[in-house]
């Protein structure tokens, strides 16, 4: 099977498509849980919490709007009440509930070390399906963005058991979400795999990596698996294919690259060849919300 025209350039190079990144307006960065912690133990990474915040306050002082979504709340709940997986539904919800506080509270100390202030935004699919409840939405991001606070969006786990049961995705499709719903133009998906590749390249060694997209075509997304190579994270190739989706209908560029080095995100915005990037393909009849609904029907 061929997957040529996956590379083909059309108006612009890759290089002029990455060298536009810096222009960016609105940023959307989403990191995972296999990011966020220490591995062998299952605790924060402080260190790597650190650079990701300063990398995030650092686009915020070049006049950006910047977005940061985040997962990490079960893992971190778990980690302080000493349970080990496998964990019931309830349980989960409950160390979400416990470990959402954790969470928040270590990300507004750093953000407050380097002058930034962070605001705390739970989702849900309600919130996006309702109109009412996504224009409340939209009118929140829009007026902390105006106060220059950067907004840190997770879904809301003790009451929706979406990403819960593994139908979002590890917050990639909600970060796609969060894209189309505050008019970004960049997301950034820090994973922990270098990008898009014609097959898992931890299982087939012959697997080659996809540097640009152009377009989504139905084989593209056919490639996607539904599987992850971490056991703290939920989402894989097929969450992000989604995401891309989402994000790139909505009129922005998406970027997946390996989050092991949380500075691989001023390297990407600098037009640096970092992971895959995806170009905007702005569909004026794509719906994000109806999308959104009929995904988890």
């Amino acid at each position: 099977m061929a997957y040529d025209r996956i590379h083909t350039l059309e108006e612009e190079t890759v290089d002029d498509l990455r060298a536009n990144l810096k222009d960016k307006k609105r940023v959307v960065v989403k990191i995972g849980s296999s990011s966020l912690q220490h591995m062998e133990t299952g605790d924060l990474d402080y260190t790597k919490m650190d650079i990701l915040v300063r990398e995030l306050c650092n686009i915020r002082n070049q006049g950006k709007d910047v977005i940061l979504v985040t997962s990490g709340a079960i893992g971190c709940g778990r980690k302080a009440l000493h349970l080990k997986p496998p964990l019931t539904l309830a349980q989960k919800q409950a160390c979400a509930a416990i470990g959402q506080a954790r969470l928040m509270t270590t990300y507004q100390r750093i953000f407050s070390e380097y002058s930034h202030q962070a605001a705390q935004i739970l989702m849900t699919r309600h919130t996006i399906v309702s109109d009412l409840n996504r224009r409340n939405a939209q009118n929140t991001f829009h007026e902390l963005l105006r106060m220059e606070a950067i907004p840190i969006v997770n879904e809301n786990d003790t009451t929706s058991t979406f990403e819960v049961e593994d139908v979002i995705g590890d917050n990639d499709t909600l970060s796609a979400l969060v894209t189309a719903l505050t008019g970004a133009d960049l997301l950034i998906l820090l994973s922990d795999i270098n990008g898009l590749y014609t097959d898992d390249p931890r299982q087939n060694a012959d697997a080659k990596f996809i540097e640009r997209v152009d377009t989504l075509t139905d084989e593209l997304i056919s490639m996607g698996k539904d599987t992850t190579g971490s056991s703290v994270g939920t989402g894989g190739m097929e969450t992000k294919l989604t995401a891309a989706k989402i994000a790139t209908y909505s009129g922005a560029d998406m970027v997946i690259a390996n989050g092991a080095d949380v500075r691989v995100i001023h390297r990407i915005m600098e037009g640096r060849n970092y992971g895959t990037i995806f170009k905007a393909n702005k569909n004026e009849n794509f719906d994000f919300a109806q999308f959104v609904d009929e995904l988890h029907k």
